[in-house]
């Protein structure tokens, strides 16, 4: 079992999972936002090939426009 932390909340993953995939079992539409895992912000680019792993805080900042 693997715990991670996302937006300040644990999450129990079954397995690793990319960051993608984590979002799309979130629900989270990976468009217009931006990841940081461990206070780095990880490339959309990556998303698909960085694993989340055991004790990793996420933070999921949507973007959002206007004036």
């Amino acid at each position: 079992m693997i715990t991670v932390t996302v937006n300040g909340s644990p999450v129990e993953l079954e397995v690793a999972v990319s960051i993608r995939e984590l979002l799309l079992a979130a629900d989270v539409p990976p468009n217009y936002l931006a990841v940081e895992v461990n206070a780095d912000v990880i490339p959309r680019e990556e998303h698909d090939s960085r694993m989340v792993r055991h004790g990793d805080q996420v933070e999921v900042v949507t973007l959002v426009g206007g004036g």
